[in-house]
């Protein structure tokens, strides 16, 4: 782990901070890669009943992807592709946590930052926090992993108007659009994330996996097979 990615436990609680505060915490490649590994390694711990992620400092969750390093490390398909293998392996490890994420979103949150809150299981922003995906503005294309978890949680006819028009919206806007689970004043933001990592780490941590697990499942679609619904039993 760098200074880029930093982590810390309270009890049960992780917290995972995306720490870039003088760039509003853009995200590198390099960063992409670290948060995947720390996010595969909390998995793995049954210690862990629930992360947060963050960004540091109150600005910003995060702005998406540092632009700046596209000359060098995105500027034709084949850079693309690995990249995006990165940014893709990050998103695998986030819809595959086992433990329950929590997004403390202060400020921006837009682009890449947007897809790490969208892989979140409960999303708490503040009022004046912004949101948006402006990408089309750079000629590139939010791809299949990274889409995905948008269209889940707006729908396909929402996660188009936010791509087609490149807006930036408000708190409100993303609340009405699913993309934050709760709003709260600026000053709260914090103290409400701990407050909702603390009720969930009161409960049965197997539970809690078993509840995402579910979820996840449901929102393919395809019929639950017998196997699957014994399963719901195995709590007993």
């Amino acid at each position: 782990m760098t200074e880029l990615i930093q982590t810390s436990r309270d009890g049960t609680i992780a917290t995972v901070v995306l720490s870039r505060p003088e760039k509003l915490n853009a995200l590198t490649r390099a960063m992409w890669g670290e948060l995947g590994a720390v996010v595969d390694e909390l998995s793995a711990d049954d210690g862990v009943r629930c992360i947060i992620i963050r960004g540091a400092g109150e600005k910003a969750f995060s702005p998406g992807n540092d632009i700046s390093e596209f000359s060098t490390q995105r500027s034709n398909k084949a850079q693309a592709v690995e990249y995006g293998r990165v940014m893709h392996a990050t998103a695998r490890a986030l819809a595959a946590c086992r433990h329950p994420l929590v997004a403390q979103i202060h400020g921006i949150c837009v682009g890449g930052g947007l897809e790490i809150a969208a892989l979140c299981d409960i999303r708490i922003c503040g009022v004046s926090s912004r949101f948006g995906a402006p990408i089309k503005n750079l000629g590139l294309v939010m791809a299949y992993p990274e889409m995905a978890p948008l269209v889940r949680l707006v729908g396909a006819d929402a996660a188009l108007e936010i791509l087609l028009e490149g807006r930036i919206f408000d708190a409100a806007e993303a609340k009405d659009k699913r993309l934050v689970t709760r709003v709260v004043p600026d000053a709260e933001v914090a103290a409400e994330a701990r407050a909702t990592a603390q009720r969930i780490a009161e409960g049965a941590p197997l539970v809690a996996r078993w509840h995402k697990l579910f979820a996840r499942r449901l929102a393919e679609g395809r019929p639950i097979t017998a196997a699957e619904y014994d399963a719901c039993f195995d709590c007993f």
